[in-house]
């Protein structure tokens, strides 16, 4: 079996920057699992995985365009300090946010505090970086009925779970009951589900 357009691939993974610094590992998680051709990953790291098998190693090389963007001067932007529910401390630089846009839940990180102002990034904390992946595909398997209708992995720890179906939909339901009419093809939530 290769990986394939509607194939649940787990790869075991490393991920650094071009100076080698680490920002995000595989390693003591387990594997990661994702729906191929679905969007699930980043294009550049999926398009490279496409057609490997069982025990392929690479070492894959993702620019900002087919990784998470460019940075964006148009996404660091200021709002009134009064839009944020904060306890004690106030508001510090590098603090981040999670807002509900009809994109989905956008995290804003805090880079600055101008009087009444705040000054957020909604820029992915990796747009403008080149990354680069060391991958080795460890497991493939057809995806499940299920898992092609909502477009992402179920595994098998969420089996027994019923309200699955809501977990990191993106909508914000967080697990409840989501109100969101995700059956609508024009549905732009978020929710994956």
């Amino acid at each position: 079996m290769k990986v394939s357009l509607d194939k649940v691939v787990s790869i075991d993974y490393t991920l650094t920057n071009l100076e080698g610094t680490v920002i995000d590992s595989s390693e003591g998680h387990g594997p990661l699992s994702y729906l191929h051709g679905h969007g699930n990953i980043i294009p550049g790291l999926e398009r490279e995985l496409e057609e490997k098998v069982v025990g392929d190693q690479l070492k894959v090389t993702v620019e900002p365009k087919d990784g998470y963007g460019e940075k964006s001067d148009e996404l660091v932007f200021s709002i009134p300090k009064e839009n944020f529910d904060v306890e004690d401390g106030g508001i510090e630089i590098g603090m981040q946010f999670h807002a509900h846009t009809h994109h989905g839940v956008q995290v804003l990180t805090v880079v600055g505090v101008e009087g009444e102002e705040v000054v957020v990034d909604a820029n992915h904390p990796l747009a403008g970086v080149t990354l680069v992946f060391d991958v080795k595909v460890v497991e493939l398997r057809d995806a499940t009925e299920e898992e092609l209708a909502h477009g992402h992995v179920h595994g098998e720890e969420y089996e027994d779970d019923e309200e699955y179906e809501h977990h990191g939909c993106g909508c914000g339901c967080e697990g409840d009951d989501c109100d969101c009419d995700c059956d609508d093809e024009n549905c732009d939530c978020g929710c994956d589900c």
